[in-house]
């Protein structure tokens, strides 16, 4: 039998808080409740944890290095938003599920004269890094990021079936919350009209968050059919009609 590493240890019998504005709740089979955040962000709250996946900082500096005419100020809105999940949270733990810098050619000085201030402001929230397929290619972050470095699979809570990883996976008598996939889903009006938009999946054992980068692909029509899908929408989280619930 493997051994699990985990983080800490929470009661689960804990009311549940009121939602942050526009988040949709969720309830795990093993009865942890969590929420789905329209930041793309997933929100633990007797954890007091917040999971985001596949911010792939450093990207768009890749594809400039590369000759591509790609926009500035990626790493900023990133870092903006990540403020906003924990203003909203008040979370005390940030985990990031894997694919937290780009490549290596990505991970310049610019970058960490950006990183390293922010981290500064939230020296009081601990933050895990899951290593994704990138992060492995990339290196790890500098110390100075105070990042903890784990392996999927990873247990964030002693109490709680759940697993942390990158890669989605079953794992039996377990819910595995990861990223990598940067689902989306389409949604289609009466008029022909079309709106493609970032989703979080869920469905036989496996929770996928939609990638949290401002700059990053996505990749539509890669959850199961019969997953629950959830639309990533301005302001809230909602429910797709004919996914189960």
């Amino acid at each position: 039998m493997t051994t699990l590493p985990f983080h800490t240890s929470v009661p689960e019998t804990q009311a549940a808080p009121a939602l942050p504005m526009g988040a949709h709740a969720i309830t795990l089979p093993c009865g942890t409740a969590l929420q789905l955040l329209p930041q793309r962000a997933l929100w633990w709250p007797a954890a007091r944890m917040v999971m985001v996946a596949d911010v792939h900082f450093g990207k768009a500096a890749t594809f400039r290095r590369a000759g591509q005419p790609v926009p500035h100020g990626t790493t900023a809105d990133n870092l903006a938003r990540l403020d906003a999940v924990l203003a909203a949270t008040s979370a005390d733990h940030l985990v990031f599920l894997g694919d937290f810098l780009h490549a290596r050619s990505g991970a310049a000085d610019a970058l960490w004269q950006q990183l390293l201030p922010w981290r500064q402001r939230h020296a009081h929230v601990a933050m895990t890094l899951v290593r994704g397929n990138h992060d492995q290619q990339a290196g790890d972050p500098p110390a100075a990021l105070a990042l903890a470095l784990v392996n999927e699979p990873w247990w964030p809570c002693a109490d709680a079936r759940v697993l942390a990883c990158h890669h989605p996976q079953a794992v039996a008598g377990h819910t595995v919350i990861a990223g990598h996939l940067h689902p989306t889903l389409r949604l289609r009006g009466p008029a022909r009209d079309a709106l493609r938009t970032p989703c979080f999946g869920w469905g036989d054992g496996q929770l996928v968050l939609p990638a949290f980068g401002a700059f990053t692909g996505t990749a539509p029509d890669t959850l199961p059919a019969h997953w629950a899908q959830f639309a990533v929408l301005p302001g809230r989280v909602v429910a797709v009609p004919g996914t189960f619930s």
